[in-house]
């Protein structure tokens, strides 16, 4: 079992599949690496290296008590990355790993990285503020707060509008909900817990303005978790030159119920 020791001794499970030009993706909350699983072996049968991790207190890593923090994240990443000594790699953050990602790049730069890719992103902020009108207010953060005190149950419910299977006409997998919910659980509740305030609270207005590679935002017009309009509507105006692709009806889960064409996107951007 591939796993990375982190500054502060938090040990970090990765894969590392396949020879290539390297992806490396950053999973959502409360998921794992696995839920990369559709984009990994795909690419990797296309000849790309692809690499993920469980981010700290998810999955397979340890269920560290501290450093559950946005920064750190970013840090693990970048002592993962360095570690590997990966170069001139795509970067793919999906919700909360797309904060990763951009937090990353504001304090680490694009010396490891040829192309970055934001599916369903948090970025720029998701709280309600004076400076970010369009945001969701405390209240919501605070339920799903409340929710992980009682996550088994609160993730069988989450996957619901997360996966868009409580929309009509939706045809609702049960395997679906139950991986969600498995790797819900694998995870640390202390560490599930504080990351709430990471992806709702973190304004990554400034690391999005460092990003100086070229960038392409997916997401989903029909995101119940990261409204678009107010996370890639304005994450694609910050970032100069970024590319914006719209799904019609998309949700959040995107990459599990519409894998195969988010595959053929990630496919054509790393081949551009």
């Amino acid at each position: 079992m591939h796993e990375f020791n982190s500054k502060d001794g938090t040990q970090i499970f990765f894969k590392d599949w396949g020879k290539g030009k390297p992806i490396v993706f950053s999973h959502g909350w409360p998921l794992d690496a696995d839920a990369w699983d559709p984009q990994m072996l795909f690419l990797g049968l296309q000849g790309y290296r692809v690499i993920a991790h469980d981010r700290r207190s998810h999955g397979r890593s340890s269920q560290s008590w501290d450093g559950n923090d946005m920064d750190t994240y970013a840090d693990d990443l970048a002592g993962l990355l360095d570690m590997l000594d990966v170069k001139d790699a795509m970067l793919v953050g999906h919700s909360t790993g797309g904060g990763e990602v951009v937090r990353y790049i504001g304090r680490h730069g694009t010396k490891r990285l040829s192309k970055a890719v934001l599916i369903g992103a948090v970025p720029p902020t998701m709280l309600k503020t004076a400076e970010n009108p369009g945001g969701l207010s405390l209240d919501v953060f605070d339920k799903i707060r409340t929710g992980v005190l009682d996550r088994a149950q609160f993730y069988k419910d989450l996957a619901m509008p997360f996966y868009g299977y409580n929309r009509q006409g939706s045809t609702p997998k049960q395997g679906v909900i139950d991986a969600f919910w498995l790797q819900g659980m694998l995870g640390g509740i202390k560490g599930q817990y504080d990351c709430v305030k990471q992806f709702s609270e973190t304004n990554f207005t400034e690391d999005l303005k460092k990003v100086d590679i070229p960038t392409l935002i997916l997401h989903g017009d029909d995101d119940q978790i990261v409204p678009i309009s107010d996370s890639a509507m304005l994450s694609s105006k910050i970032i100069k030159g970024a590319t914006l692709k719209v799904y019609p009806g998309a949700p959040h889960g995107m990459c599990t119920t519409l894998a195969d064409k988010v595959n053929a996107d990630l496919l054509a951007f790393v081949k551009s």
